[in-house]
């Protein structure tokens, strides 16, 4: 798919892993980024330099809060003027943004990742929070865009923002001038979304996204069994790409008709392979297949 460039996150390599043999099995796996963020005192140049080393570049990273609170307003846009700012200087132009929530205990007593795959309407945010998110939303997209970094919301199962309709009405009270899209597909599919209508509808505006797949099967005993998050990743609900039920060559029609280009990330967060680099290759093979 022409203008489509490959990254690979680095979650599936564990802690023992040092960072340059991760991003020596990536480059070894095919795969043209990473993504990278502002790490301990390291400057942008310095990352761009390292990357640079494996024949790899930065791409778009992560940044996640806890949008809905007011009292942490302040702190939200000062690591979001921070983060902008690093996301420049590395040379990238997108930026995935994601609400955070584990631990956020809804009116049912549990928390979100309690409910994994499994949330109702009721389990939501309630109406004074959800203005402060989406309030909140605008005006770190309003600062990142000023220093010429998208900002793309993305999905995650077991934060307060993981449905098909918690997605709805997010995007129903941000500016889609200011705040994007980063949709990650696997995370889509375990919280039961159709992902290609999720991917028809709003197309035009997703600017990056996390491919991911997942076992149906999998999915489907955790919510009969009501699982929480980490016995759902304990179980292997995460698949390499190709391997699951997201149907990705259908979901590349969508964004090559839409006219999309720039990073996509494979992800697996936590593979069943042998190796993280075994797990990374069969990903980057599967996608050369399709012709991405």
């Amino acid at each position: 798919m022409h203008g489509v460039v490959v990254g690979c996150g680095q979650i599936t390599w564990d802690n023992k892993c040092t960072e340059d043999q991760i991003l020596r099995e990536i480059a070894r796996a095919g795969y043209e980024g990473v993504p990278a963020g502002p790490q301990n005192d390291r400057t942008a140049a310095a990352t761009v330099e390292m990357y640079g080393r494996h024949g790899l570049r930065p791409a778009p990273g992560y940044f996640s809060a806890e949008f809905w609170r007011e009292d942490r307003r302040d702190e939200i846009l000062r690591a979001a003027t921070q983060q902008a700012r690093y996301t420049r200087e590395l040379g990238c132009t997108e930026l995935f943004v994601a609400a955070r929530g584990f631990d956020y205990m809804t009116r049912g007593g549990k928390a979100r990742r309690e409910l994994a795959g499994q949330v109702r309407a009721e389990d939501g945010l309630a109406d004074a929070e959800w203005d402060q998110l989406t309030s909140t939303l605008n005006a770190v997209a309003t600062i990142t865009l000023d220093h010429g970094v998208r900002s793309c919301f993305h999905n995650h199962v077991g934060t307060v923002i993981e449905t098909h309709a918690e997605m709805d009405r997010l995007l129903s009270f941000t500016d889609p001038d200011l705040l994007f899209l980063g949709p990650d597909t696997g995370h889509l599919a375990w919280a039961g979304a159709d992902v290609l209508a999720f991917y028809r509808e709003y197309a035009s505006r997703i600017r990056t996204m996390h491919l991911k797949d997942v076992h149906d099967s999998v999915v489907t005993d955790g919510r009969d069994d009501s699982w929480d998050y980490g016995m759902f990743t304990g179980n292997g609900v995460f698949a390499e790409l190709g391997e699951g039920c997201v149907d990705f060559p259908a979901l590349f029609g969508v964004m090559e008709e839409a006219g999309f280009t720039g990073w996509v990330i494979a992800e697996t967060d936590v593979t069943q392979k042998a190796t993280a680099l075994e797990s990374a290759t069969v990903s980057r093979r599967y996608l050369q297949s399709i012709g991405v």
